[in-house]
């Protein structure tokens, strides 16, 4: 039997370009979804390349104003302009990325008979979880969803608690993917002990602590060396930790780099060092990682603990004495690392983008059914 053609209206009320974690899942996601023309929301400017992944590439012309007493006067304004692109495109189902942010909440004010998947991607669970108002813009758009996404179970738990669990039978987990075909691996196998070249790459904030990596080093026995690519609010902060700690010459600092050349550079690290200590989604950073051979030291919260489980090491997270104590032992022992690549390398391949999207096109087709009885 073929395939049933599927019409997906999304979006991110963002710049249209590889910008952050989710911008590139996104692209991956659709781009490899089978049988289905997507129709992308988005914010100018548009980087054309990125956009390929889409059938059709929408630039929302209201001006955002997420913050503040204008937010209510702009979220009318954009629900009534998504409204009109809903009635012109008709489709057969919406993705609401992140619920309860603005574009999501006007998806579930416009959507009518169309059914609604809503997909978390962590930072509106964050926000729920400290504002009121975020929360009961997440409520509104589970309540108006047929289906909400998780990329984990421990995700799905923190949903379930902010909507009191009056939305549980609509929870799935569909985990997170990379393109499996494009990584690659180091020409030979870790040997030998003594300081590491650690590798760090994601967003410097409070939450995503960066710090915990730069004062770990200077607790370390071995005088491993770090990398850091990225950019963030906190950059200028660590680089003057660093500084302070006697690090300058152990501690590099690189820009935000295309995921290209990222991965073109990951093989050349001994390992990756994953430091977030507070909410993470899904942790897609250390699938990249382990993906090209990288032992990962992480930080043990809910989400990466589910994803990875013994395949890393994990510390306790925001404590530096507890990571340097694993930078040390990964240090001494190379048979150790050794297994830990091939660990990485089994557990990445559970996580293609094929199978995300197939999964998640297979959830789309069932709740579409339900409202339209011709697919």
């Amino acid at each position: 039997m073929a395939a049933k053609f599927l019409n997906i209206l999304t979006g991110i009320n963002r710049t249209s370009a590889p910008s952050s974690g989710s911008m590139i899942l996104v692209n991956d996601l659709y781009g490899t979804m089978p049988e289905t023309h997507t129709t992308f929301l988005g914010r100018e400017p548009v980087d054309q390349t990125w956009q390929a992944a889409f059938g059709q590439l929408i630039t929302l012309a209201t001006t955002k104003r997420p913050h503040g007493p204008d937010f209510d006067p702009y979220l009318d304004e954009l629900t009534h302009e998504v409204g009109a692109l809903i009635e012109s495109i008709r489709p057969h189902a919406i993705h609401a990325q992140y619920l309860g942010f603005a574009l999501s909440q006007a998806f579930a004010r416009t959507a009518g008979n169309i059914p609604i998947i809503a997909i978390a991607h962590g930072p509106d669970i964050m926000a729920a979880e400290h504002s009121a108002r975020e929360r009961e813009g997440l409520n509104e758009v589970a309540a108006a969803s047929a289906a909400i996404v998780a990329p984990t179970g421990a995700l799905a738990e923190r949903i379930d608690l902010l909507t009191e669990h009056r939305f549980t039978d609509r929870l799935t987990v569909i985990p997170w993917g990379i393109h499996l075909s494009k990584a690659r691996v180091r020409d030979r196998p870790p040997t030998g002990s003594g300081p590491l070249s650690l590798v760090h790459a994601g967003r410097l904030d409070d939450n995503k602590s960066t710090i915990t990596a730069v004062e770990a080093l200077a607790l370390t026995h071995h005088p491993h060396h770090l990398t850091v690519i990225g950019h963030g609010t906190r950059r200028e902060h660590l680089e003057q930790r660093a500084y302070e700690l006697g690090l300058h010459d152990r501690v590099h600092f690189d820009p935000v780099l295309p995921r290209a050349e990222l991965w073109r550079r990951l093989p050349n690290f001994d390992a990756f060092v994953f430091t977030t200590r507070g909410l993470e989604a899904f942790g897609l950073v250390v699938i990249e990682a382990q993906a090209h051979g990288l032992p990962v030291a992480y930080s043990d919260l809910p989400s990466v603990r589910e994803i990875l489980g013994s395949t890393g090491v994990p510390y306790t997270p925001g404590d530096w004495r507890s990571l340097a104590d694993v930078l040390d032992e990964m240090g001494r022992d190379h048979h150790r690392r050794k297994d830990l690549t091939e660990a990485a390398f089994g557990n990445a391949r559970r996580y293609d983008i094929t199978t995300t999207s197939r999964r998640l096109r297979e959830l789309t087709l069932r709740c579409s059914k339900r409202f339209n009885k011709t697919l």
